[in-house]
């Protein structure tokens, strides 16, 4: 059977699974997903951008005026140069390091897109990076307070991250390199697909060895689409969602994580990151700045440098801070206002056949489709928008196969951040590859799907249970988003 036929026949099948109740749908969704919903390939609402090139990801909300395309174009210029070691006649962009990742936003946003794992013959991983803490076991007082603010304990030499980069005369952290065993996920057709199980790799440590209980996380830079319209969704729309102790009983328990807010000095919702470790996109932008290029803010004013970085410690600086409060607000602006592409085919009988599996299988639950942005959001362009994200920003445990073991605030080892899905059809066309999850471990959205356990055990149980046609079908819907 034809992918078109399976989807036009299941098209006709989906009205009556959907009499039988799907668990975990958007409640101003209509009854019959495999209907065209008006509006729904609008992604971001006025904002969403009509471009499927390489470019789509890096260009200015529709609605954005002439002259704040100006402002936008400021911040991309911030976002996209590299900054250069102090002292330096270029004082604007002066402090890079003394250890980092990289040396400009974009080398990790790819085109404002999606990070990957180093290639093998890689001389750094550049767009994926590592997290480093120590367990919280009975902490102290002291260590009490710094989880409170940070989310975790540090590793005592390295830090909270792994710095494979620096500058002259100060050694970098490390060396990280990823290799794959692979995992072989049957379907009840007896259809086959090979997953591959990433081992993380750190070697050449250039001060000593790392803590023996260290707890590490490997992490690929997320897509920057969007990212002012999901600060933009209202606090209570989002706990609306949140189930902690399933009383609902349909197995899914999202929960948000409560994070540290360094201006607000006091713990709020978090949002962002692969743990919804932030809680806004200004904290989000000043810690990529401290921990990914070694710069400082009016935020985190100091670098992190421990007792055993000597040189590291005694490096000159680009200034205090060395990102000013104007640059700092311009890549704000810049990072706010990226707009979402157009769904593409969004009305096709195959993906319409395909948003219908979606809901059918649960992934709905967590990948909700839709919300409403606050009125009084932080910019006029962001408020009163109806957008199409497919994710609900809370955490969810899915399961011991995606674990990395890490707490973060309060979040656990085996749970993640719902990951918009917004934009996933053009990752391939944007980024120049389709490597997906926290440490991009899965090649398609198919592999990503089958690594989901947990709260998604049932949703991926539902997928495998699909026949070729129907696979084709799902897939089509997902990269229409």
């Amino acid at each position: 059977m034809s992918a078109l036929l399976a989807a036009r026949r299941l098209r006709d099948l989906v009205p009556a699974l959907l009499l039988i109740g799907l668990g975990g749908c958007d409640a101003d969704a209509p009854a019959d997903f495999a209907r065209f919903e008006p509006g729904e390939q609008l992604s971001a609402g006025r904002a969403t951008v009509n471009n499927r090139s390489g470019n789509a990801f890096s260009l200015p909300s529709a609605n954005l005026s002439p002259s704040r395309r100006l402002d936008f174009s400021v911040g991309n210029s911030f976002f996209r140069s590299p900054w250069v070691i102090a002292p330096s006649t270029t004082t604007a962009r002066d402090g890079l390091g003394p250890l980092f990742n990289t040396n400009g936003c974009q080398n990790c946003h790819i085109k404002d897109g999606r990070g990957h794992p180093p290639a093998a013959d890689a001389r750094n991983a550049v767009s994926m990076l590592v997290r480093l803490s120590i367990p919280a076991l009975a902490p102290s007082p002291t260590e009490q307070a710094v989880l409170e603010r940070l989310g975790v304990l540090a590793e005592p030499t390295y830090g909270g991250q792994l710095q494979d980069m620096a500058n002259p005369g100060v050694a970098p952290e490390g060396r990280v390199r990823v290799d794959y065993q692979p995992l072989a996920v049957r379907f009840a057709d007896g259809s086959q697909v090979e997953l591959r199980q990433p081992r993380l790799q750190i070697d050449r440590l250039g001060y000593g060895p790392l803590h023996p209980q260290t707890l590490f996380s490997a992490r690929i830079a997320p897509p920057m689409i969007g990212l002012g319209l999901l600060e933009a969704i209202p606090e209570a729309a989002l706990l609306a969602h949140a189930d902690p102790d399933d009383h609902n009983g349909d197995g899914i328990s999202g929960r948000p994580n409560r994070v540290w807010d360094d201006r607000q000095k006091r713990s709020v919702l978090g949002r962002f990151g692969w743990k919804a470790g932030q809680p806004s996109l200004n904290q989000q932008n000043a810690h990529a700045f401290a921990g990914d290029l070694g710069l400082t803010t009016r935020l985190l004013a100091r670098d992190d440098c421990s007792a055993a970085q000597t040189a590291c410690r005694d490096a000159p600086e680009g200034g205090v801070p060395e990102v000013s409060d104007s640059i700092l607000a311009s890549v704000l602006f810049y990072s706010r206002h990226l707009g979402v592409p157009l769904r593409r085919d969004a009305e096709s009988p195959q993906v319409l056949a395909g948003k219908a599996l979606f809901h059918q299988a649960g992934c709905a639950a967590c990948h909700v489709p839709s919300f409403d942005t606050a009125v009084d959001a932080a910019e006029p362009e962001l408020a009163s928008q109806r957008i199409h994200p497919y994710s609900d920003l809370l955490l969810h445990d899915l399961g011991e196969g995606l674990a990395d073991g890490r707490p973060e605030f309060q979040a656990s080892g085996r749970e993640w951040r719902t990951p918009p899905l917004w934009g996933l059809g053009l990752t391939e066309t944007v980024s120049g590859h389709t490597q997906l999850l926290h440490d991009g471990r899965a090649r398609t959205p198919l592999e990503a799907i089958l690594w989901h356990g947990g709260e998604a055990e049932a949703a991926r149980q539902a997928v495998l249970q699909f026949d070729a046609g129907e696979r084709a079908a799902l897939l089509a819907f997902l990269n229409s988003l």
